[in-house]
């Protein structure tokens, strides 16, 4: 199956389980239409849908035969997503998301507009938490009611919650590193390991594998794929949080530099840099205000791009060695050399 035929699956799964809570939301109350509208918004209006598609050719890698129920079952990673991008938004207070104003920010725009009593940035904050713990929770609905046999959802279910937890955790590492301002490329690495490289890739391969009932040595070896990938994906976006053009990655330019992350391209900034510019860096992350250009000037200059990137390499390399030596369908190798390319060679 091509890629473009499996989102266009992904997305029809995904727009037809919305459709039906919709009608649960809004036979609750009429102003919940405004949650559902929001959430069908941010679901189905971008993402890669990588997610799926490394779910799925996990699935087919491992011997699964091609189901709808399958494809629907995979798709509750995208609504996993979207309440970790819901939040992410949130405790990083960026205004937007894929070029439109994030989920607090236009429930904080309908509160202004409405003229509604208390403060229009406190109300969008809590529908943003709000949304995106029903996002969490419809992820376990999808998961549960897509049609799965009951053997193949006892095999999914202990990697689905384990992925879940995992990416939870590392949101608050996240948030961790910031407040304490660890620049070690160690901690750098356990959160882009555990908030995306371990459900972006491995999981979802784990996944698809549980699903199929796969042998305990494919298992392994999509680990070994999918782990280093996941991490090569995560430094990538990293980059690009820094010098991605806004026009491609519908965010601000330099956006993690306002926000402060301590990603691993600033750790190896902090272990390059002479005293004074590292004074320099750690002053200006995490303000608002900041020369973004003079940042990426430092960034650049003292190599941490440069190793940023040798990084990825070293991490492809590892992924694409354990792919070739995995014991899955010649098909499924060959789609899932191209999601790696697709992954890790993106500008958005």
């Amino acid at each position: 199956m091509e890629l473009a035929g499996l989102r266009a699956r992904v997305d029809k799964a995904l727009a037809a389980f919305l459709a039906e809570q919709r009608t649960r939301l809004t036979t609750i109350d009429p102003a919940l239409a405004e949650v559902s509208d929001a959430l069908e918004d941010f679901v189905l209006g971008g993402g890669k849908r990588l997610r799926p598609a490394f779910a799925y050719w996990g699935f087919r890698g491992a011997g699964g035969t091609d189901a709808d129920a399958v494809v629907a079952a995979l798709s509750a990673l995208e609504l996993v997503q979207a309440s970790a991008l819901i939040h992410d938004d949130l405790m990083d207070a960026s205004d937007t998301r894929r070029g439109v104003p994030s989920v607090h920010r236009r429930f904080e725009r309908r509160h202004r507009e409405a003229s509604w009593r208390g403060t229009p940035e406190g109300f969008g904050e809590n529908a943003a938490v709000l949304l995106g713990d029903l996002a969490l929770v419809w992820s376990d609905e999808l998961l549960h009611d897509s049609g799965l046999s009951p053997a193949e959802l006892v095999r999914a279910r202990p990697v689905f919650d384990e992925m879940r937890t995992e990416v939870t955790v590392g949101q608050y590492l996240d948030v961790l590193t910031q407040a304490t301002a660890d620049t070690s490329l160690d901690r750098a690495g356990k959160v882009a390991r555990f908030k995306a490289a371990k459900y972006t890739v491995e999981r979802p391969l784990l996944l698809g594998a549980a699903i199929a009932g796969a042998p305990p040595e494919v298992s392994a070896s999509y680990s070994a794929f999918g782990l280093p990938l996941g991490e090569a994906f995560q430094l990538r976006d990293d980059i690009l949080g820094v010098f991605g053009d806004p026009s491609q990655t519908g965010k601000p330019a330099g956006d993690d530099l306002r926000e402060g992350k301590r990603t691993y391209l600033i750790a190896a900034a902090f272990g390059l840099l002479d005293d004074p510019e590292k004074t320099e860096l750690d002053a200006a992350l995490g303000d608002p205000g900041l020369q973004v250009e003079r940042l990426r000037a430092l960034i650049r200059e003292c190599g941490a791009l440069t190793a940023t990137e040798h990084r990825i390499d070293e991490l492809m390399s590892a992924s694409l060695a354990a792919l070739e030596a995995a014991p899955i369908e010649e098909e499924a190798r060959t789609v899932l050399h191209a999601l790696a390319d697709a992954a890790t060679r993106r500008t958005v």
